[in-house]
């Protein structure tokens, strides 16, 4: 079945089997591996996405149903030789390891500052509750996102 949906901004088509998710679409026919594969079952946030500006675990949603929908992904953050300020804040705390996490973090992480410019330590941690790392104690993710909170409330707009 052939599917079109705007991707980061453009709209793109891809081919494809009715029961493909959304995640494999974005990897394996878009190329836009930023968004990782990891538990297939909606638990680790690897592959945080928006449809329509909502935060989704693109795992579980069926490439049909975003048909003629916006999609955003960690590709759509930041611009050509600039990082988007979430992005900074992760390096500067040390907030990444290994990096396979991350781009599914800085996903919910900038969903969550665009709810909540200044969340508590405990509104971090409960938004970010559907995100595993198996790296970190978490603690340098939850500066991070204090970190860009403060970046982004300084940046003029």
């Amino acid at each position: 079945m052939l599917i079109r949906l705007n991707v980061n901004g453009e709209w793109r088509e891809a081919d494809v089997w009715p029961g493909s998710s959304l995640l494999s679409v974005l990897r394996d026919d878009l190329g836009l591996w930023g968004t990782k594969n990891a538990c297939e079952q909606g638990e680790c946030g690897s592959c945080s996405a928006w449809l329509d500006g909502e935060l989704v675990a693109s795992c579980l949603v069926l490439a049909a149903q975003a048909d003629g929908r916006r999609v955003e992904t960690i590709e759509s953050l930041g611009r050509e030789g600039e990082l988007h300020p979430v992005q900074e804040a992760f390096l500067d705390a040390g907030a990444v390891q290994c990096g396979f996490c991350t781009p599914g973090f800085e996903v919910a992480v900038t969903d969550l500052l665009r709810h909540d410019p200044h969340p508590s330590d405990e509104t971090i941690r409960e938004a970010l509750a559907g995100n595993l790392c198996r790296c970190t104690g978490y603690q340098k993710i939850v500066d991070a996102v204090h970190l860009a909170a403060d970046r982004m409330s300084e940046a003029p707009r």
